[in-house]
């Protein structure tokens, strides 16, 4: 453990070989910032589109757990160093809820437009994860009751966005997943402090408002 916290790491860093350094990474999450992970599934890599999983019809390859189930999320660094030693390629999977923070995901189109309009009305935003069709916000921890309440109160809420929160999970950067790589379109800065994140009120909210306000209707995907 002291080899890793405290230590300063970049999160899109390369190996040695030009690939992403996923061990590096998934340290850094579980290590130092107290996140939950575990190994997801890879894409086939005879086909990409295709998901390694036994489900030939999986609609997120490469981007969900297996074997181990999100349960065995762990912050334990001896774990976590074991796993991607073992399974070098494994996309890193947050197990969401708890502790670790949750998240707000809408498609990329509707969601670098609402990014936008929430610069321009100045609030803050914590680290953003982009894959090619859409994008998540991390908030902080809420409730299935918290969430509930809160869509109740909104007027219009698009079908689109897609909340995970306890009991769920989110591939992380810099995973390789069927649709192509994860990045932050928002990065967290390296360090021995867990990322600030905000309130999952004020992002619906903004994200809502902004949506309605620039005329974008999110698509169903």
């Amino acid at each position: 453990m002291r080899e890793i916290l405290g230590r300063r790491r970049r999160l899109l860093s390369q190996r040695g070989d030009g690939g992403p350094d996923l061990l590096g990474a998934a340290l850094t999450f579980a290590a130092e910032w107290q996140w939950p992970v575990l190994p997801g599934v890879p894409a086939d890599p005879r086909a990409r589109s295709r998901c390694a999983c036994p489900d030939p019809e999986c609609v997120i390859p490469g981007a969900h757990p297996f074997d181990p189930a999100v349960l065995a999320a762990t912050t334990d660094a001896r774990m976590v160093r074991w796993w991607w030693t073992n399974r070098p390629a494994a996309p890193i999977v947050l197990a969401t809820g708890g502790r670790a923070p949750c998240a707000v995901s809408l498609p990329a189109p509707a969601a670098a437009q609402a990014l936008a309009a929430l610069d321009r009305a100045g609030m803050r935003l914590g680290p953003v994860v982009a894959t090619p069709s859409r994008w998540a916000i991390l908030v902080k921890p809420y409730s299935m009751e918290q969430l509930g309440e809160l869509l109740y109160a909104q007027d219009w809420v698009p079908h689109s966005l897609r909340f995970h929160g306890e009991g769920g999970y989110l591939a992380l950067p810099p995973s390789e997943t069927g649709e192509g790589g994860l990045r932050w379109e928002r990065a967290p800065l390296p360090g021995s402090a867990s990322p600030w994140v905000p309130d999952v009120e004020a992002v619906v909210d903004a994200v809502v408002e902004a949506l309605t306000r620039t005329g974008v209707s999110a698509p169903e995907l």
